[in-house]
């Protein structure tokens, strides 16, 4: 028997033992190895041509029925792997379908949007229209078309956050809103009286303690028409505090001075968090927290706005969303930063 036949049966041989255990990776290795155009296989063939006819004709035979039998071999442990890789794939992402499913963590609405949207909805029942105005503004919106003096402390840049952006020649300087009271203007440059607005906007002020942060929602409440009196004032913002807080709680009107409104009032309600008691609550320390600004609307703001004050009058108030919904009865929020602070074990307790 020629020498090369030997060869072959023991190429064939060994590549049966290896390819028993091989991976994907090693039957490429091998496959290349043995059958590819520089492969053992052909390197012995290639000393095929130097041989007698009737060895080269044997020796050929041989090397097809080798080369036939390693095919056979690369392609059984091929669907070997395969299968074996279904099998682990099948046992791994098995399920049973008739266990009961887990659920999937759902997100929710924020507390703040969603005080925003009650709140809204309670004037929106009584004829109040809400409205959207940007949170930059110019300091004509923000100070002077409120009355507000160019001396007056509010414009000071400890109060007050002015952006770094060239001034509007016949506005002023550009500001993020200090309060949402520019709707007043706003709203009286883009329609005339009768007018009931309720506009909700990000406020921003350099104050953080338990009651304040450096930004915060407010809703602004505007209504001018002929014949407006305190007395339609004080009937909203009592229909509005039976409706949000209850019939039981107390608020009270306490005489101020805003330069936007005259006379001028600041809104106290009982503390939720104390029930009133005042004392060492570290939150209202006299058992009453202010909600927020309110009063008739200064002459002066209405002719900024083109109204005639002496055939219109109206009212106006601006409050703070976050603490109007901190202060709702249960709530026992003792610090106002809370609402912002990203810990969903707080917040998930308002999931809506």
């Amino acid at each position: 028997m020629p020498e090369l036949i030997p060869q072959l049966e023991k190429l064939l041989a060994e590549a049966q033992k290896t390819l028993a255990l091989a991976d994907e990776a090693a039957l490429s290795r091998e496959e290349t190895r043995l059958l590819g155009r520089k492969g053992e296989v052909n390197r012995i063939l290639a000393a095929v041509p130097g041989l007698p006819p009737v060895e080269r004709a044997r020796v050929g035979e041989a090397a097809n029925v080798v080369k036939t039998k390693l095919a056979a071999e690369f392609s059984r442990r091929r669907a070997a792997l395969k299968n074996e890789f279904a099998s682990e794939l099948t046992e791994r992402e098995w399920i049973d379908v008739t266990e009961p499913g887990t659920a999937s963590p759902q997100g929710s609405v924020h507390p703040t949007n969603a005080a925003i949207e009650e709140i809204v909805g309670h004037f929106e029942r009584i004829g109040f229209r809400r409205a959207r105005y940007g949170e930059a503004e110019w300091d004509h919106y923000a100070f002077g078309a409120l009355n507000m003096p160019q001396e007056h402390p509010a414009r000071d840049e400890w109060e007050t956050f002015f952006l770094e952006a060239p001034a509007h020649p016949m506005l002023g300087r550009p500001v993020l809103t200090p309060h949402t009271s520019n709707a007043q203007i706003r709203e009286f440059e883009r329609r005339k009286p009768p007018i009931r607005m309720v506009s909700v906007g990000k406020t921003y002020r350099r104050q953080s303690d338990v009651s304040h942060i450096p930004m915060f929602h407010q809703f602004e409440g505007l209504m001018v028409d002929e014949g407006i009196a305190l007395t339609h004032l004080r009937g909203v913002l009592e229909y509005f505090f039976r409706n949000y807080f209850g019939p039981a709680r107390t608020y009270r009107f306490r005489p101020f001075h805003f330069m936007f409104t005259e006379p001028s009032f600041e809104i106290d309600i009982s503390c939720g968090l104390c029930k009133g008691a005042g004392g060492i609550c570290r939150l209202c320390k006299a058992g009453w927290l202010e909600l927020g600004g309110a009063g008739m609307v200064h002459p002066n703001v209405l002719r900024a706005g083109g109204v005639d004050p002496l055939r219109y009058s109206g009212f106006a108030f601006g409050w703070g969303v976050e603490r109007t919904w901190m202060m709702r009865a249960g709530m026992q929020i003792p610090d106002i930063r809370m609402i912002y602070g990203n810990d969903l074990r707080f917040l998930s307790q308002f999931s809506v």
